[in-house]
């Protein structure tokens, strides 16, 4: 009886000091930053944690991108759908008895990986609607685009203005497309449309611009 009583004594303070060796370090998040983030480009960053008592529950306060997640094991991810600044402030928890907590803020930024903007927005000129966009690529991969400009008249048919296609380099700037055609009388919005694929990812991004207002053609070709 004696020897068992000695036993679980020497078992529980063998357990009680594991405990407090594991806990002796103080918790922390290990990450200082979060990575920059594509818009429309799956991602998935794991945070990390030391010290206190393993294994760590995460939480997150505030509001994500839209189209991202944080999962309860450190994981933000997802396709983040609009560029912008976000913040959000990151919650640790550990399985110490009572758990301790600690919380962090991180900032970052959703980045437009594709950017399709008007040079000379379309305008008409005579018989002529033409006008010119301009492409930006701001990530490391390379873009397999197509764009394609199309004039829509008020019954709904289509007529193309313009069409590329071409590989866009990471980091390309203001890649200048222009665009004209000759068309009959009519009212016409006109359409913008670009695709991009990455191949290396199987990722498609999309970008579109439509006129404000129609546009009358009022002289016949």
């Amino acid at each position: 009886m004696v020897i068992n009583i000695t036993l679980g004594l020497i078992l529980c303070a063998s357990l009680c000091g594991l405990a407090r060796a594991q806990s002796s370090e103080p918790l922390v998040i290990l990450e200082s930053s979060l990575p920059p983030m594509d818009a429309g480009v799956d991602q998935r960053i794991q945070l990390h944690a030391t010290g206190g008592v393993p294994p760590y529950r995460w939480a997150v306060i505030g509001d994500l991108p839209e189209g991202m997640i944080f999962t309860a094991d450190g994981v933000l991810m997802g396709r983040p759908t609009k560029p912008g600044a976000f913040a959000m402030t990151v919650s640790v928890f550990d399985s110490g008895r009572p758990a301790h907590a600690i919380n962090k803020e991180f900032r970052s930024l959703v980045t437009a990986a594709l950017v399709l903007e008007w040079l000379r927005p379309p305008a008409v000129h005579g018989t002529q609607i033409d006008g010119a966009v301009q492409v930006s690529n701001s990530t490391q991969d390379k873009f397999d685009l197509t764009v394609f400009i199309v004039a829509v008249n008020q019954i709904g048919r289509a007529t193309a203005l313009g069409y590329q296609r071409l590989d866009l380099r990471p980091g390309s700037t203001n890649v200048q497309i222009p665009f004209t055609e000759t068309l009959p009388p009519g009212t016409y919005v006109v359409h913008a449309d670009a695709i991009a694929e990455i191949p290396a990812k199987g990722v498609i991004l999309r970008q579109r611009l439509q006129t404000p207002g129609a546009l009358h053609v009022t002289q016949g070709p």
